[in-house]
């Protein structure tokens, strides 16, 4: 038996709503991307799954699984304007984004009480989230194998106040009780984190199925990918889950936003300095190196937090240059095509 959903169960809101033509109403089906292949797309509507081809111009790389789309038979005509976005920049030195996931209202972000704990690595998850608006909350596996699990949970929660901190084990019956507050009707999370803290094992407590786990390496705990893609999946107490593969590496693209809400506290240190423009480095009247000497402060957190600003900064250059030249480019296009018109004489 197929299963179908209103698009009130999907997460259709009034943001959506608004956003179609009179034309469009009852003419174009709204329905949300499930799943992203190399050439066409998933879909779920109010009359089941579907298939659908992009249209010209918008290839499937552009397509991010949460997103809300209209479709007519198998043609996706457009997409809506996302609510969320979560993105990392692509691999290599260009400035192309990988889209993670849209539409999402909480980023479960999954870690586990072993040595794949990686403060760092958190720091750049919960910026990623606050800067695209979405909730983060960090979620601590494998606490049933370590023997005091309140440490791990005492160090996640030093990272930043305002986030949500929860040890648990997996495979407890009680996994969705935990985390009803997140998994309710019309609501979406996404799982992201590394291979082997258990991502697989949460998603199939949370979805009810069973997908196979891989082991972890003892001297690391790292594993193996065991997800391969991005798949949207209705959650056993309500809600929407979407599951990503295990990252090695989070390079933030827009991440200035996400990085002062994450550092907040050091932004306004800052703002104390008797220079504005202070490095943090060897000016006088440095409120932040103040406070790291009189041991107010940890040194390795205010090196992570530089570490980011400067990548935002070196991100917000490069982007700028790509569409200094992307507008050059297209002078030179509009030059050329003026010119060839006059050589054949257009008017």
């Amino acid at each position: 038996m197929i299963a179908t959903y209103t698009l009130a169960d999907l997460g259709w809101s009034p943001d959506f709503e608004r956003q179609l033509d009179p034309d469009e109403v009852g003419a174009a089906t709204p329905c949300r991307i499930s799943a992203v292949h190399r050439s066409r797309v998933d879909g779920l509507g109010e009359a089941g799954p579907m298939s659908l081809v992009p249209p010209p111009g918008l290839s499937t790389g552009a397509i991010a699984v949460g997103d809300w789309a209209l479709a007519n038979g198998e043609r996706l005509v457009r997409l809506l304007d996302r609510r969320t976005c979560l993105a990392r920049r692509a691999a290599g030195t260009g400035v192309a984004q990988q889209l993670i996931a849209s539409n999402v209202d909480t980023l479960f972000i999954v870690s586990s009480c072993n040595a794949d704990f990686n403060t760092a690595r958190l720091e750049r998850y919960i910026a990623l989230a606050m800067g695209a608006g979405v909730d983060p909350v960090i979620l601590l596996t494998k606490a049933d194998l370590c023997e005091d699990p309140e440490t791990w949970r005492e160090q996640a929660a030093a990272i930043n106040g305002k986030v949500a901190v929860l040890t648990l084990d997996a495979l407890a019956a009680d996994v969705g009780t935990s985390l009803a507050r997140w998994c309710r009707a019309g609501q979406t999370v996404a799982l992201v984190g590394s291979s082997g803290v258990g991502k697989t094992t949460l998603a199939n407590t949370l979805v009810g199925v069973t997908r196979s786990t891989a082991p972890i390496r003892e001297n690391d705990a790292k594993g193996r990918h065991t997800t391969s893609g991005r798949n949207l999946l209705p959650m056993l107490g309500g809600g929407w889950l979407i599951d990503t593969p295990g990252m090695r590496e989070l390079r933030l693209t827009e991440a200035d936003e996400g990085t002062a809400a994450l550092f907040d506290d050091l932004d306004a240190l800052a703002s104390t300095c008797r220079f504005s423009d202070c490095s943090h480095q060897v000016e006088p009247g440095c409120a932040i190196r103040a406070a790291v000497a009189e041991g107010q402060l940890d040194p390795e957190r205010i090196l992570r937090w530089e570490k980011l600003r400067r990548e935002g900064r070196i991100n917000a250059e490069t982007l700028a240059e790509s569409h200094s030249r992307d507008r050059a480019f297209g002078r030179m296009v509009r030059g050329a095509t003026r010119h060839k018109s006059k050589l054949r004489g257009d008017s």
